[in-house]
């Protein structure tokens, strides 16, 4: 008997069926399946809600997929001064380490002094920082010796090095909390589909939004959709559907994109991670542990345009490298790179026309416009339950709706359970990882691997798409297992594996299947500094 997930239907088909009446009006429609849009998703359907949320692509297919794999308060935006958003983040991170214990875990970070003066500066900042997370700490900071710093980080240089600083903060998996965020908005009621299109807004007579019109990509179907609020929570793309609401409005937003390198965990082995609080240019740098690799990043830079598919600059590559090369003994080179990605920050665009993006608060922002059309914007992933929160707030306001209290500080995510084995990749499953391991009952060859070099089965291919809402070969190598940021060459190798296992459960030809893998390893080579050529 194969188990599934309870109380939750990912069938698109009946999804679809949800929003094909013309006279159905919901409550709330949130246009957007990042971190944003699905925790105002999430609110508003477990506050009972009739709830509908809309996403051009997949989930989490932008910026919510790219970000550092930190939750965290932020300790660059304590040196800024900015205490309140170091707080709350600090107060949301604790909640995510209960509410989704499979993906959340408490990782110790090292700051390296390299200078005299280092150690008594951030362990009297770090103190700080924890006492500002109150009883959900992770832990105290403190100050170790030069000895105990290399005994952690065996690899780090070790020429100046004074001693370092131990503090903790929390690492998860960007992509997979988001499909659980998904799933859980499901089990609460609401509809939620991804490659449906926003493409423009409905108006009442009295020109206030009523509603949006939108295509489902895979059937060129459009939809009237009515809603009492209309959530504009598409991050880098908020202006779009401002421009859809006010034509030649001034833009909202300001893009800075993140970079980050994969590399194997031989450039550092250990379960520590390190934070370089100050790097030539002022940004910090992260080198972190993350599925049996190393992520190192980020950059800041500000860009004019957005995508779906940033990519990394030139210099951005040589600046994490040159950086990573000061504090490993054993710098990276360019064919050490296994995956690079890159992701758009959508911050509040300053007033005073500043580009030095790392200085704008990270902080959200809520706006309404005379229409009525509410946007949520800036923010960060530990945030999002908070924004969410204050989105429907707002909406309740705006949308007269019946007024009912927020319960997502108590609401366990799908999947969320302690205590998970991280030796197993299957751990990001949570309570699912029966279910998924189940599947193998059903078809003897779904227990084997995709790949040699990585831990994917191919009973996780049809788990993605039976209950995790996953389309095509990317939705699946991208981010509901992590292939393509983790190994992009192992990813490029799997994909007809995994394209002739989706084709087979959505019952698509040879043709699509062909598409899906020509389609994918063009996108993958963009994660890789070189060339590749599958064999």
């Amino acid at each position: 008997m194969i188990r599934r997930p309870l109380h939750m239907n990912t069938s698109r088909k009946e999804l679809i069926g949800n929003i094909v009446d013309p006279e159905k009006v919901w409550d709330v429609i949130v246009v957007g399946g990042g971190a944003t849009g699905l925790g105002a998703a999430l609110d508003a359907a477990s506050r009972g809600y009739q709830t509908l949320l809309l996403e051009q692509a997949d989930f989490a297919k932008g910026t919510s997929s790219r970000s550092t794999k930190l939750v965290h308060g932020g300790v660059r935006y304590l040196a800024q001064g900015d205490i309140g958003l170091v707080r709350e983040a600090l107060y949301e991170r604790g909640l995510l380490l209960k509410n989704a214990a499979h993906l959340v875990k408490n990782e110790s970070f090292i700051i390296p002094n390299y200078e005299w003066w280092g150690g008594a500066f951030y362990t009297i900042g770090l103190t700080l920082y924890d006492l500002l997370a109150g009883k959900l700490g992770f832990g105290r900071a403190r100050h170790i010796s030069k000895k105990e710093v290399i005994s952690k980080l065996a690899t780090i240089q070790p020429d100046h090095l004074y001693g370092g600083v131990v503090y903790h903060d929390g690492q998860f998996d960007d992509s997979r909390l988001a499909v659980n965020l998904a799933q859980t908005s499901l089990e609460q009621g609401a509809t939620i589909l991804n490659y449906i299109r926003v493409t423009s807004l409905i108006k009442d007579a009295q020109d206030k939004v009523a509603g949006v019109v939108a295509t489902d990509i895979e059937s060129d179907i459009t939809y009237q959709l009515k809603g009492k609020t209309v959530i504009n929570a598409t991050g880098v793309f908020v202006d779009d559907l401002l421009q859809m609401d006010k034509p030649g409005k001034k833009p909202l937003v300001r893009s800075s994109q993140g970079v980050h390198l994969v590399i194997e965990r031989s450039f550092m082995p250990g379960e520590d991670a390190i934070m370089i609080p100050k790097t030539d240019d002022g940004r910090v740098l992260f080198v972190v542990p993350w599925h049996d690799k190393l992520v190192v990043g980020t950059t800041d830079t500000p860009l004019d345009q957005h995508s779906l598919e940033p990519v990394a600059l030139e210099e951005e590559i040589e600046f994490i490298m040159r950086t990573a090369a000061k504090y490993l003994v054993k710098a990276p080179t360019r064919k050490d790179v296994l995956s690079v990605f890159a992701g758009l920050r959508p911050l509040a665009a300053p007033e005073d026309g500043s580009s030095k993006t790392k200085e704008i608060s990270r902080s959200h922002k809520l706006i309404v416009t005379t229409s009525g059309l509410i946007t949520i914007t800036g923010g960060k992933w530990t945030t999002y339950r908070r924004m969410g929160e204050d989105t429907i707030n707002k909406a309740i306001e705006v949308g007269k709706l019946p007024a009912r209290p927020t319960k997502t500080k108590e609401l366990s995510i799908h999947g969320s359970k302690a205590n998970v084995n991280r030796n197993d990749h299957l751990y990001v499953y949570g309570s699912d990882e029966a279910g998924v391991l189940a599947l193998g009952d059903e078809n003897p060859a779904w227990k084997e691997k995709l790949h040699a070099r990585l831990p994917y089965l191919q009973a996780e291919v049809i788990w993605g798409v039976r209950y995790e809402m996953a389309r095509t070969v990317e939705d699946i190598l991208a981010r509901r297992v992590r292939a393509l940021f983790l190994d992009a060459r192992a990813a490029i190798d799997m994909a007809p594996a995994v394209a002739k296992l989706v084709a087979t459960e959505l019952q698509y030809d040879e043709a699509w299947e062909n598409e899906q893998v020509k389609t994918f390893r063009k996108l993958a080579q963009s994660y890789l500094l070189e060339p590749y050529t599958p064999e």
